[in-house]
């Protein structure tokens, strides 16, 4: 049996990211788990607001791919206006069934104010619609500024929280969610 490979994708653009940080604790809990990791930088791929009139823009191809060959996906954000991020929304736009569908995706936010708990609603209501099984567990960073020291959470409660998620991402990679969800089945171009 192939080695379970556990994709962690930033969806913050900030150079000190916080959300950044806390992922890399979630991958440091899949690698204890015995999963190969890696941590997809938004800032690395081109991902021009998507247009649907147009198959492929930029690094799209590629990052879909990244996606799609993962195991498990474990989506960070930071908490802007009560949601996730915008450059987050625009990367999993270029994604659809295709690499979601009864993958197994973990959900991290990260907010300068209290509990994130909307940024976390919102999406686990968009991987639902990709049919993807999403981790009951999930990890939330509030007040962000005072819970890092550089690059280093304060908290190891937090900390064991955030890599609790790295490792039910390995743990559950393998389920095989049935039936569909209902908004997947409600998701009309998805798969496009």
């Amino acid at each position: 049996m192939d080695q379970t490979h556990v994709v962690a994708v930033v969806g913050s653009l900030r150079d000190h990211s916080f959300t950044r940080y806390a992922l890399r604790y979630a991958l440091d809990g899949a690698e204890a788990a015995g999963a190969t990791t890696e941590l997809v930088d938004l800032r690395d791929f081109d991902l021009p607001p998507l247009n649907a009139d147009y198959d492929e823009q930029g690094d799209s191809v590629e990052f879909a791919s990244i996606i799609d060959d993962a195991d498990a996906v474990i989506l960070g954000t930071p908490v802007y206006h009560g949601s996730y991020s915008g450059v987050l929304k625009n990367a999993l736009d270029y994604c659809g069934f295709d690499e979601f569908s009864e993958k197994t995706v973990g959900l991290l936010a990260v907010a300068g104010g209290s509990f994130p708990v909307t940024a976390l609603e919102h999406l686990r209501s968009v991987c639902r619609s990709l049919n993807a099984w999403v981790l009951p567990h999930q990890a939330a960073v509030p007040r962000a500024s005072s819970a890092f020291d550089g690059e280093e959470l304060v908290d190891g409660g937090l900390r064991d929280r955030i890599e609790r998620l790295g490792r039910d991402a390995v743990m559950y990679a393998n389920i095989e969610p049935e039936p569909s969800t209902f908004e997947s089945d409600e998701n009309v171009g998805a798969d496009d």
